[in-house]
């Protein structure tokens, strides 16, 4: 298979171009005959034009690559060598929604041919790959896997808004259904990745790691908002606190804040649905995500006690949020915890403006009901710094000074604006 791919007779398939799908097409397609896939019509259209609609990638990316990128499923039948990397995230109910991976799963299915490599890069829970997708590729091929074509799974590790770690700089864990995918899979990724292959000895090994990376940042990460929570009521500062215990060498540092996104805010949901299926009740990994869930419920809260400490009502006030983004120098929305917070807010009968120089207008409101502002406007009673994007770090004193009403009250999630506690009738920060 290998040999097939790199000498171009055979070509590679990648379904799904979002965050993961699309710089991992277009590493491949320096190297391979790549067919980029995706349902979104107007995406693809994008990315013909050299445009990513992430906003992640340079327009260089696209160019001196062998890959058409394309929307029709027929063009699948084309390759043998398929890399699915749809996004995997949870219902309202918590619950794992697979549905996008068993529809790629079923497009993969019709084109598969004896022979064939299937690989997933889906987060999903361990046993998802065999027990769940497995079956749907079978059924639409009328082919056996293992025996008539190979399975594997290499999950993602890509880390939005990040320009160091790129895709061929992070080590990359691989796994197949038997020695000889394995092998195969190790040789077409190797070919991208330049901090080496990591072979897993099974699939569900492979998927396990990837869930409890994200599963231990979560629990880390609970842990420093738990603290801030109680750190607010004794009057400490959290992050003073946590600079002094990082003095220990032993001491781990992580910061508190808002966890959403499409992995560290979901992934854990899939670890604890498959632990229930086996009668298994997780208590630190559900306690973990009750905690980060709760954040922005807190922080509103909060907010709404400062405003009536000053003599504002609430109802009568206005909030401008900065930043709706999942994290900062991004435009992904997904599962964004400041949507939470902004909701909450609104619960109390706040104005609430938000202003985000990465999110796109038109994705906010399909996805979330909300209106982004196109400009920030005067006499905010509160202004809420949500995410840390670059075009905030530079702001002063008195840009604040000038959009308030009454006094500045500040809520600098991420202190970034310490240097000003002091000049401030209100400074709050995590």
């Amino acid at each position: 298979m290998y040999t097939d791919l790199i000498n171009k007779e055979k070509a590679i398939a990648v379904i799904g171009l979002g965050y993961v799908g699309l710089p991992l097409a277009l590493e491949l397609a320096k190297h391979f005959r790549v067919f980029g896939f995706d349902i979104n019509q107007e995406r693809v259209a994008l990315m013909q034009q050299g445009i990513d609609p992430t906003r992640e990638l340079e327009p260089s990316a696209f160019e001196n690559v062998d890959v058409h990128f394309t929307a029709d499923p027929a063009d699948l039948s084309k390759a043998h060598f398929f890399i699915i990397a749809v996004p995997t995230d949870i219902n309202e109910h918590k619950v794992p929604n697979l549905i996008p991976l068993q529809k790629a799963s079923e497009s993969v299915g019709k084109a598969l041919k004896p022979g064939d490599y299937v690989v997933y890069e889906s987060t999903v829970y361990p046993g998802c790959t065999e027990e769940d997708c497995l079956p749907i590729l079978e059924e639409h091929s009328g082919l056996k896997g293992v025996q008539d074509f190979k399975i594997g799974y290499s999950p993602e590790r890509i880390n939005p808004g990040d320009k160091t770690r790129t895709l061929p700089t992070i080590l990359k864990i691989v796994s197949g259904c038997d020695a000889d995918a394995l092998e195969a899979i190790a040789k077409v990724y190797g070919q991208i990745i330049t901090a080496g292959i990591y072979e897993a000895p099974s699939i569900k090994v492979a998927e396990a790691a990837k869930v409890i990376e994200n599963i231990q940042r979560d629990l880390n990460i609970s842990l420093v908002n738990e603290l801030a929570m109680i750190f607010d009521k004794m009057d400490i500062d959290t992050n003073a606190a946590l600079a002094a215990a990082g003095t220990k060498w032993n001491f781990h540092r992580y910061s508190p804040g808002l966890v959403g996104g499409h992995c560290i805010g979901v992934d854990p949901y899939y670890l604890l649905h498959k632990a229930r299926q086996l009668g298994i009740e997780p208590q630190v990994i559900a306690a973990g995500r009750r905690i980060n869930d709760a954040m922005p419920v807190w922080i509103a809260k909060n907010l709404v006690q400062t405003l009536l400490q000053k003599g504002k009502n609430p109802s009568t006030s206005k909030v401008l949020v900065m930043g709706i983004t999942f994290k900062e120098d991004v435009a992904d929305i997904r599962n964004s915890k400041v949507v939470d917070l902004v909701k909450e807010l609104m619960s109390y009968s706040i104005h609430v403006q938000i202003t985000d120089p990465q999110a796109s207008p038109n994705e906010v409101a399909h996805e979330y009901k909300l209106s982004l502002t196109e400009q920030i406007g005067k006499e905010y009673d509160a202004i809420i710094v949500a995410v840390a994007h670059q075009e905030y770090k530079a702001l002063q004193l008195d840009f604040f000074q000038s959009i308030s009403r009454n006094g500045v009250i500040l809520f600098d999630l991420k202190g970034m604006y310490s240097a000003f506690r002091e000049e401030l009738p209100v400074y709050w920060t995590l």
